[in-house]
C-alpha cells in the first residue's frame, strides 16, 4: 500500500480550450505531486489509494483566484477546498465577489447524482449541505454553490460546484491541490454546464510532456494513427449499479500477445442490475477487472512471462488493495508480451512499461518489487471494469459526446506539445 509521502511527478500537460468557434486558447498546465490520502474520493469511486493524479489548473471567482484540480471523468460534480488551512490552495470564496451559495430550496439541491452518498440535507442557514462519503468512513462536507470558472480568456458565470470545508489531510504537507474537476455527462459536470462536446488527451508515458484539449482539433496533432471509435453504452431502463453518466463503452475480449482469452462475451456485460459496465476514467489510475476475467488474464500472462518474471510467492502481499499478481525483478524489466482490450470497433494496446509498476520502498535482496497494471476489482469491491488512465499513456483519448463515442489512437504526445505551439523545459 502507498504511504503518506509525496509521489514522483507524472508528467507536464497543456490546455489547448475553446468554447465558441473564436481560436483556441492555450494555457500550460502541470501534474502536482499528490499526497496520498489529502484528496478525498467520490463514493462510487475505486477504493485505493492513486500514486499520480492528473491536474488541470484554473481560476474561479472575482477577482479570479488560481486553482489546480484532478481531472476526473468518472465523477460528476466538481469541488474545491473552501476556506480551509489543510491545502495550501484552497479557494477563498469570502474574496470573490461572484460567489453565491445555493439554497436548499434551489431545484440544484435535488439534482440526482451518484456522487452525493446520501441526499443533501439543509443546514442551519438554509443552504444546500452535501456530504461526500469515503470507503474507509472518512467524509468530507460542505455546501453547493456557483461562481464564475475561467479558462483562458473566457468565463462561465454561475457555474455549479461544491464548496468543501473539510477534507483529507497530509501528514506532512499537500500537493497544492484543491479539488476536482468532474468530467463525466452528468447534469452538474463541468462538461455539461460549459457545454463541451469533444474533449481529448495526450499523456506522455516517456517525458514530461502531454496534452489535454477541450474543444474540437481535426485531425489531432501529434498522432501516429488514426483514431478508431467504440459507442458510448446507454440503457434504458434505470438499473441499481449502472452509472448513466459515465463514459461506458463495451469490452468484448482480451488478448495477450496473439492469443485471444477463452472467455465468454456474456462474462463482459453489464447484468439484469447494471453491474459490470466498462467505464474510462482520467481519475483512477490502474485498470481493473471483474475477478473471473482478471484471473484468465492473470494466468495467461504469467504463463507467457514464465522465464522472463520470476513470481513473487507472497500469497498475503497485495498492491494498493486489488492486486495481487506481483514480481521479482533485478535490474531492468524484460520484455514482455503485449496486453490488448478489445472493445467494440476499437482496441487499446497495452505494453512495456505500462504493464509493471515498480512498489517504491519494497525490495527482496537485490530485487525490486513490481506489479502488474491491472487489478482485482472484486477484492475492492466493485462491480465494474474501470480502464484507468496509466493504460491511456501514448494515445490520444477522445470523449465525443455529440457523436455518442469514445476514440483511441496511438500518439507522441511531446510532438502534440510542439504542435500546439506550447514549448516544454
Amino acid at each position: 500500500m502507498a504511504s503518506s509521502s509525496l509521489f514522483p511527478l507524472l508528467c507536464l500537460l497543456f490546455l489547448s480550450f475553446s468554447i465558441s468557434s473564436s481560436k483556441p486558447i492555450i494555457l500550460p498546465l502541470k501534474t502536482q505531486k499528490i499526497p496520498s490520502g489529502s484528496i478525498p474520493k467520490p463514493p462510487n469511486k475505486l477504493f485505493f489509494h492513486h500514486n499520480v493524479s492528473l491536474t488541470a489548473s484554473l481560476s474561479v471567482g472575482t477577482p479570479p483566484q488560481l486553482v489546480s484540480m484532478v481531472l476526473d471523468t468518472g465523477s460528476e460534480l466538481s469541488w474545491l477546498l473552501c476556506n480551509t488551512t489543510s491545502s495550501s490552495s484552497s479557494f477563498d470564496n469570502r474574496r470573490s465577489s461572484s460567489y453565491s451559495p445555493t439554497p436548499c430550496s434551489s431545484p440544484t439541491c435535488t439534482t440526482k447524482t451518484r456522487d452525493f452518498s446520501i441526499p443533501p440535507s439543509c443546514d442551519s442557514k438554509r443552504l444546500c449541505h452535501v456530504t461526500l462519503s469515503y470507503a474507509d468512513a472518512s467524509s468530507s462536507d460542505g455546501n453547493l454553490a456557483s461562481d464564475t470558472f475561467h479558462v483562458g480568456n473566457s468565463a462561465t458565470p454561475a457555474t455549479a460546484f461544491g464548496c468543501m470545508d473539510s477534507a483529507f489531510s497530509s501528514a506532512t504537507s499537500d500537493g497544492g491541490t484543491a479539488g476536482l474537476l468532474g468530467m463525466n455527462r452528468g447534469s452538474l459536470s463541468f462538461v455539461t454546464q460549459l457545454a463541451i462536446t469533444k474533449f481529448a488527451y495526450c499523456i506522455s508515458g516517456l517525458d514530461p510532456s502531454g496534452v489535454l484539449l477541450l474543444g474540437s482539433s481535426d485531425p489531432l496533432p501529434g498522432s501516429t494513427s488514426n483514431l478508431s471509435y467504440t459507442p458510448l453504452i446507454k440503457i434504458s431502463d434505470p438499473l441499481p449499479y449502472f452509472d448513466r453518466v459515465a463514459y461506458s463503452v463495451q469490452l468484448e475480449g482480451i488478448r495477450v500477445s496473439t492469443k485471444q482469452l477463452s472467455l465468454p462475451k456474456s462474462v463482459f456485460e453489464p447484468d439484469h442490475t447494471g453491474a459490470g459496465q466498462t467505464m474510462v476514467d482520467s481519475g483512477t489510475e490502474f485498470t481493473f477487472l471483474l475477478g473471473p476475467v482478471y484471473k484468465a488474464l492473470k494466468d495467461e500472462f504469467i504463463q507467457q512471462t514464465r522465464g522472463l518474471l520470476k513470481v513473487l510467492d507472497e500469497p498475503n502481499f497485495v498492491f494498493q488493495g486489488a492486486m495481487d499478481t506481483c514480481f521479482r525483478v533485478s535490474g531492468r524489466v524484460p520484455g514482455l508480451p503485449d496486453v490488448v482490450l478489445v472493445f467494440r470497433g476499437a482496441e487499446m494496446r497495452v505494453s512495456g512499461a505500462r504493464l509493471l509498476y515498480r512498489v517504491e520502498g519494497e525490495r527482496r535482496g537485490v530485487d525490486d518489487v513490481y506489479c502488474f497494471t491491472f487489478g482485482n476489482s472484486d477484492l475492492v469491491p466493485m462491480e465494474a471494469y474501470i480502464i484507468g488512465h496509466h493504460h491511456q499513456r501514448d494515445m490520444w483519448i477522445e470523449y465525443d459526446l455529440q457523436q455518442s463515442r469514445v476514440g483511441f489512437g496511438s500518439a507522441r504526445c511531446d510532438l502534440a506539445a510542439k504542435a500546439l505551439g506550447v514549448g516544454l523545459d
